[in-house]
């Protein structure tokens, strides 16, 4: 079974007589955050993902094996809600109302991009947002965390009774390695 055991970042620099991949996966957002987790390449091929720390992969970031050679990776295609505001300000307003839900987002100049919840879409047309139904790649900024371990919010007590003014009050489990 092929092994992971480094990234290769996208952004680094690209390195001269480099190898075409030795295959690819296609991950959800949430299946990029990871350390140590069997994923499936688009042939069928498993990887083992052994990293000494946990990651959060961005499409176009590369697995390196043991052998030196790399898996591709790319962000699969996920049901998704575009969202439109009247201005930049009011977008702002709308950033802040999805952040403070600690829902992952992709935010743009003149948009932004979540995970279809129907119950965040009726709030934020209550707040007077455009709400778009998409299909498209799904590429969320990354936390203050994401490079620092695994942090994870556990919504224990999750109710979204009065979503129009959701608050913040439910219970948190946090956790860190």
């Amino acid at each position: 079974m092929l092994r992971a055991v480094a990234v290769r970042r996208a952004s680094d620099a690209a390195v001269e007589g480099q190898e075409p991949p030795a295959g690819r996966a296609v991950l959800q957002h949430d299946e990029r955050h990871l350390r140590r987790r069997l994923i499936e390449l688009v042939d069928g091929r498993k990887v083992m993902v052994d990293l000494p720390e946990t990651v959060v992969l961005d499409a176009g970031d590369s697995l390196v094996l043991q052998d030196g050679s790399t898996i591709a990776i790319a962000a699969a295609y996920e049901p998704l809600y575009e969202v439109f505001a009247r201005d930049p300000v009011h977008l702002l307003e709308l950033a802040w109302h999805i952040g403070n839900r600690h829902l992952a987002a992709a935010i743009e100049p003149t948009r932004i991009l979540i995970l279809r919840d129907h119950v965040i879409q009726a709030m934020l047309e209550g707040l007077g947002a455009r709400v778009k139904e998409i299909v498209a790649q799904f590429n969320p900024v990354r936390g203050a965390y994401s490079g620092h371990g695994e942090h994870s919010h556990g919504h224990a007590s999750h109710d979204h009774a009065g979503h129009g003014d959701h608050g913040h009050d439910h219970a948190h489990g946090h956790s860190h390695d």
